[in-house]
């Protein structure tokens, strides 16, 4: 009797041990994609022309190119769903989109928005394109992360996704 007590008892410790199938995301389902409000690296870097902003944003890839498409996707889209914080002499600058779950309701929109050698590419106006050293260009287990400086458009972004019925017009009223 003690014998099956004990084995009924492990029997359940390692069970309730044991992570459940149930609730849990795939592979696929746990990715960070680039809609994520919260993946994206960012400092601001001081106070840009009229209508653009300019920061530092780091990207991740197998390699150095791929990393630096990484950060200029990623500059895009903390402007357009994350927002950027005040720096150097600027305010804080909230995102393009301010409906909860907007990168879901358009997904098929920023899905081609940000294909490779998308769209989004035409709202970054100037870069530090060139390989990254030093402090910019880390070596990473499975790849590189490196961080170039950006100018944003971000104006004519915002001007972009209400002209394609994605933001809400400024001008509209609550």
């Amino acid at each position: 009797m003690k014998r099956l007590f004990l084995f009924l008892t492990l029997s359940l410790a390692i069970m309730a041990l044991m992570p459940s199938k149930t609730g849990a995301q795939t592979r696929k389902e746990s990715r960070i994609l680039y809609h994520s409000q919260y993946n994206y690296e960012i400092e601001p870097l001081g106070v840009g022309q009229d209508g653009t902003k300019v920061f530092k944003v780091w990207g991740v890839g197998k390699d150095v190119p791929e990393a630096i498409m990484k950060a200029k996707s990623d500059a895009i889209a903390a402007c357009i769903f994350k927002g950027l914080t005040g720096g150097a002499g600027s305010a804080p600058t909230p995102p393009i989109l301010t409906e909860p779950n907007a990168e879901v309701t358009y997904s098929a929109y920023f899905e081609k928005f940000f294909e490779t050698g998308g769209k989004y590419l035409q709202y970054i106006a100037v870069t530090t394109d060139g390989d990254p050293a030093g402090q910019d260009r880390l070596k990473l287990k499975r790849g590189y992360k490196v961080a170039i400086n950006v100018q944003v458009m971000y104006d004519a972004l915002r001007k972009q996704l209400e002209a394609d019925n994605i933001a809400r017009r400024l001008d509209k009223g609550f």
